[in-house]
């Protein structure tokens, strides 16, 4: 009788993202740009895996590759002849060592540059936004060039107890395919972060290629639109700008054209701030308008409240005049943008001893105290207020209202919430290995932010195929309950593949390798998916 072994390995949808990596070629891009000794895992492969292990969603850190990669088909997923405990810590550190060597931000350039021209991707605007990852444990600093400090800074993840490092991300119009990523030291400002990265960011274009670039109000600073002067950029025109918060006032609705985008108007002035001539496009929405009045009134009623508790406080102090008390009065005024008090106060005598004093007897001194208050609305800032709800200004120095309408101007502006933001909520995701930064070494910590970049750069590219494929065959998969989408997540794509494994039976003449549950539906999203992803589940084709 012939004896027979089975054993079953997870596949699941690491296949997909094997496929891709192999598609975009990142393995022999690593490996040409990092020059490294032979080894048996090269340093593509090595970051291959970790990519892998990052797009597992299991929350399990580096040095536990091993682990994670126990019970998967290794060789499928990396190439013949890897093992998973070729993947132990040791393997993963020299590589990211060898990437931080070779340069981060060039590397990752590549990779992203030649993934989207292989996709045909374009990227006329590029958005631009940094936040935080925080870290555990003590770190050394490194003296030497490239390397980050971390340290404690502004924490947008609401840990200021921990130290940090800040990560800058580029992305593609309205989308999360990142084109740049970088660390900074923790305690980089945005203000003056955001100009560097594109500085950077442009020096790999030639000449003409230059995109726009999108950013938030952090950009506008007169340093920053003198240091980008030869760069084209749209932003939001924070309203500390005088100029902009007495135009929001002063023009009306009704002076404002309708836009072709609906639900909004238009009003395009041109001025110069900081040296840089630019066009102002005041936008106002009726939806904005009316959540920024119901968080105007809650501002109002908050800050009625704190001066009232103010002048509690006040009205148990004594002050040497009256003078000296309305001075007093008068700082904490200061703050209050939509009220103003009135008040009177009572001269409060003290003589030298207790009781009663005598009908002729002279106080030693005099003191002021309030003996009474009321609250007052300041009407005229609580109109302006208002005249300002539902209107904000974007800026650009693109002076050619023909290359750049406002209406795409305000499209660009509105993606900024789709593509930065949904890119660091990724990686910020509980189950993503980046939630917790848990290195020892800046330099590895630099080339491990990178790597998750490059898996951010899989994920959205096998998404945007995707969704790409679905609409130009017209075709549609069911979503979470059933309904035909054509604009799944990968993350619900991930899950369709939950409990796809490989059969391997050991037999006398071989051994035989079987995917088990493919269902029609499998088939036809990895079809979608194109050869490369194709070739991970059902073989050479």
């Amino acid at each position: 009788m012939t004896e027979r072994a089975y054993c079953t390995q997870r596949l699941d949808h690491l296949g997909i993202v094997a496929g891709i990596c192999d598609e975009i070629g990142l393995v022999n891009i690593i490996d040409r740009l990092v020059p490294a000794p032979r080894r048996q895992v090269t340093i593509g492969q090595a970051v291959k895996a970790m990519i892998i292990n990052a797009l597992g969603f299991v929350s399990r850190p580096l040095y536990l590759t091993p682990e994670f990669f126990a019970n998967k088909p290794v060789e499928l997923l990396l190439g013949p002849g890897i093992t998973a405990e070729m993947l132990n810590d040791d393997s993963l550190g020299r590589a990211l060592d060898a990437l931080f060597e070779a340069g981060l931000t060039e590397i990752f350039a590549q990779v992203a540059s030649h993934a989207l021209r292989h996709y045909g991707i374009e990227h006329r605007f590029i958005h631009v936004d940094i936040s935080s990852f925080h870290v555990h444990g003590a770190y050394e600093r490194e003296e030497q060039p490239g390397v980050i400090r971390i340290a404690r800074g502004y924490s947008r993840d609401h840990r200021p107890d921990l130290k940090q490092v800040v990560a800058g991300l580029l992305t593609t119009y309205r989308s999360a395919l990142p084109t740049w990523i970088q660390a900074l030291d923790g305690n980089a400002a945005d203000v003056k972060a955001v100009p560097e990265l594109i500085k950077a960011y442009v020096q790999q274009f030639q000449e003409g290629e230059e995109p726009y670039f999108v950013a938030d109000s952090a950009l506008y600073a007169e340093e920053n639109l003198q240091a980008l002067s030869e760069i084209k950029w749209v932003t939001r025109v924070p309203e500390r700008i005088g100029l902009a918060r007495s135009l929001e006032e002063a023009i009306s609705v009704a002076e404002m054209r309708e836009s072709s985008l609906g639900g909004y108007r238009l009003l395009e002035v041109c001025t110069t701030y900081g040296g840089a001539p630019q066009r102002w496009i005041i936008v106002y929405s009726e939806a904005a308008r009316k959540r920024d009045l119901a968080a105007l009134e809650k501002r109002i009623e908050r800050e009625a409240e704190k001066i009232e508790k103010e002048m509690r406080k006040l009205a148990k102090e004594e002050f040497a005049s009256a003078e000296a008390l309305s001075a007093a009065v008068g700082r904490k005024e200061r703050g209050w943008q939509y009220h103003r008090v009135e008040f009177t106060c009572v001269a409060n005598p003290h003589y030298g001893r207790r009781g009663r004093p005598a009908a002729d007897a002279e106080p030693e001194w005099i003191g002021w105290c309030i003996e009474g208050w009321q609250v007052r609305q300041d009407e005229e800032a609580v109109e302006r207020a208002r005249a300002r709800c539902g209107k904000f200004i974007l800026a650009t120095n693109e002076l050619d209202a023909r290359a750049l309408p406002a209406e795409e101007i305000l499209l660009a502006y509105k993606g900024q919430g789709v593509g930065p933001e949904r890119g660091f909520r990724f990686l910020k995701d509980p189950m993503f290995f980046a939630d917790s930064l848990f290195l020892k070494s800046p330099r590895r910590i630099m080339a491990l932010i990178m790597v998750m970049g490059l898996a951010l750069l899989v994920y959205a590219l096998a998404e945007h195929k995707l969704r790409q494929e679905l609409q130009a065959r017209n075709e549609s998969i069911p979503n979470q309950v059933g309904k035909p989408t054509q604009r799944p997540t990968m993350r619900r794509i991930f899950q369709m593949f939950e409990g796809i494994d490989v059969l391997i039976i050991h037999t006398p003449r071989g051994v035989e390798r079987h995917i088990t549950n493919l269902t029609d539906l499998h088939r036809r999203i990895l079809h979608l998916l194109g050869p490369a992803v194709e070739k991970c589940y059902l073989g050479p084709t």
